[in-house]
Order: structure tokens, then sequence, then C-alpha cells
């Protein structure tokens, strides 16, 4: 009975790692991080999208005199998206813009993380949105090579 309890606990505990992990992509890179930030930059721009906003804790602390390792929020979208998004579902509006995550590895490479837009998008349950998600997830992919890439 306790080894019943015990693989029930773990299942529980994998589960939702598994469900992170359908929603999530998380890329490593051969690159440094700042290398990384300008690759992302301008992969978002070459997919046709926009930086709509960054954020960097690691910055803030550097201007502080605390030294963390490297990491940011690249936020992207793009209005027509924005547009066609808000027409499905106003609520899905807290959605926007998408976010890139970027981070420094101990080893002195960087990672790519993000949401997938259809695991964004998906509990608003509206076709159109659903439609929207799936050109993202096939942008947000393209960037991420790209960016990513040798």
């Amino acid at each position: 009975m306790k080894a019943l309890a015990g693989l029930a606990l773990a299942l529980a505990l994998v589960a939702p790692a598994r469900a992170q992990t359908e929603a999530m992509r998380v890329l490593p890179s051969p690159h440094r991080f700042d290398v990384l930030v300008e690759r992302v930059e301008q992969a978002v721009e070459r997919h046709g999208l926009g930086v709509v906003a960054r954020a960097s804790a690691s910055r803030g602390a550097a201007a502080r005199g605390v030294k963390i390792p490297g990491n940011a929020v690249i936020m992207v979208f793009r209005n027509d998206y924005a547009v066609r998004m808000l027409q499905a579902s106003a609520a899905a509006g807290i959605e926007a813009p998408l976010r890139l995550y970027l981070t420094e590895n101990a080893d002195g490479t960087a990672t790519l993380s993000y949401r997938l837009p259809s695991a964004v998008f998906r509990p608003y349950r509206h076709g159109e949105l659903d439609r929207l998600a799936s050109e993202l997830d096939g942008i947000f992919a393209r960037i991420a090579a790209d960016a990513t890439g040798g």
C-alpha cells in the first residue's frame, strides 16, 4: 500500500512538470547572454514582430552594484495581431505582449524560454484566437531557432 501511495505521489509531481513542458519551449544556445539578447531582438524584427518592452532584473541589480546572472524578458507583439486577438476576446488582452525569457547559464552560455502562444491563449476557448495562436507558435519557433542557432 505504501508503494502505491509513493507511486501516486511521484505521478502527481511529474504530471504538472509534463504539462508545463508541453506548454513551454526551452532552447539552450551556444551564445553568451548579451549576444543572445541581441540575436533575439534581431530575430523578432526579422520574423515580423516588434519588441514592445524589455525588463531585466540583472541590469537593475547591476545599477545597484549587485551582480546576478543575466536575465531578460523581451516582450513582443504586433498591432494587427493585437486587433485580431481583441476582436476574438477582449479578456485575452491581458496576455499581450507575449514574452521571451533569456537566462545566463553558469558556463557562460544563455538559454531562451517561452510559453507557446497556443498555451497562453488556450484558456479563452475561442476558435479565432486558436488560429491566431497557431500562427504565432510558428513565428515564435522560427524566432527561437534563428536566435539560438550557431
